[in-house]
């Protein structure tokens, strides 16, 4: 078993490893890094060390954290990035055990995801076709929500598009996600057309500035001047917020992640099976894509109150 390194160390090391060796994205290691910066920073009140640390006092965190009145996800969030830092202790022989693998999470609350009308994401679709300070912003605009509603894809996903997915017409899009893990997934007719005549804007604009000042061609599809190099999840999410309003829908309905429920809510009411949806979502487990099934539900009740023969109310005696 090798020595532990000081208190102070666990952490930055558990991350490096994290970003190294497990391919994790960067917004999973922000993630990590909130949830055990408070971590630690109970332990050091206490005066406590990841060393020595019992199961108990991860379960007296877990208690100050409800008492705080966190959420249920919260908590369960926390929990799994504290079982995460000490089975990396336990491989890395910094301890003989992991105090945290034994304790129950307090679980997710099953909420239905939230969700748009097709009339409202027509809507929106229509509405961003004149959202922009210039034409070139619109033509990008537009092809922003026309891509994240054919392809389901996380916001993430979206604004770091390269821009080499999108030459030579595709079909399909190839999609990086969440690990790393690639993923194809299909475009629609009116997400090619947008795409098309963004892209064709997109060069000419990056044409125009190599000739006046010499400017680099950026590698993504929706560039930025700002440090990332692209169109941010920030920018991304004040410009829907936008749109919303001028498609006449609260600004509060609508976010990236509710267009992706969105893409997956009307696939399965068109009949997708679910399986299928699984993997254009990019989800490692089925069970993450099974809380669309109240859709099915919905779906299969109306099918038997308005088919089933006994299901129509009865007259007479």
């Amino acid at each position: 078993m090798s020595e532990a390194p000081p208190d102070p160390h666990w952490l930055p090391a558990f991350l490096e490893a994290q970003a190294a060796e497990a391919g994790s994205a960067r917004n999973t290691i922000l993630s990590y890094g909130r949830d055990l910066n408070d971590f630690a920073g109970f332990l050091q009140a206490k005066g406590l060390s990841y060393a020595t640390l019992a199961r108990a006092d991860i379960e007296a965190y877990l208690i100050r954290c409800e008492a705080e009145g966190l959420a249920k996800s919260t908590r369960a969030r926390r929990l799994s990035a504290i079982r995460q830092l000490f089975r990396f202790a336990y491989e890395e022989g910094w301890r003989s055990d992991n105090p945290a693998i034994r304790i129950s999470g307090p679980g997710r609350a099953q909420r239905l995801p939230k969700t748009l009308s097709l009339e409202e994401v027509e809507a929106l679709l229509e509405a961003a076709r004149d959202q922009g300070r210039s034409m070139s912003e619109q033509i990008r605009n537009r092809c922003l929500i026309e891509l994240l509603y054919a392809t389901g894809m996380r916001v993430s996903e979206l604004v770091s598009l390269p821009v080499s997915a999108a030459r030579g017409d595709p079909r399909m899009l190839l999609v990086r996600g969440k690990g790393d893990k690639e993923r194809m997934v299909p475009l629609s007719p009116p997400a090619r057309e947008a795409l098309a005549t963004w892209l064709a804007t997109r060069d000419a604009a990056e044409e125009d500035a190599r000739v006046k000042h010499r400017a680099a061609p950026s590698r993504f599809l929706f560039p930025s001047s700002g440090k990332e190099g692209h169109l941010t999840r920030q920018g991304f999410h004040r410009l829907l917020k936008e749109i919303a309003v001028a498609a006449g829908i609260s600004p509060a309905k609508v976010t990236p992640h509710v267009l992706r429920h969105a893409f997956a809510t009307h696939l399965l009411q068109g009949g997708a099976d679910l399986r299928a949806i699984q993997m254009l979502l990019g989800h490692a487990d089925l069970s993450t894509t099974e809380i669309y099934t109240h859709v099915l539900d919905e779906r299969l009740k109306d099918l038997v109150l308005e088919h089933h023969p006994l299901a129509k109310p009865r007259t007479g005696p």
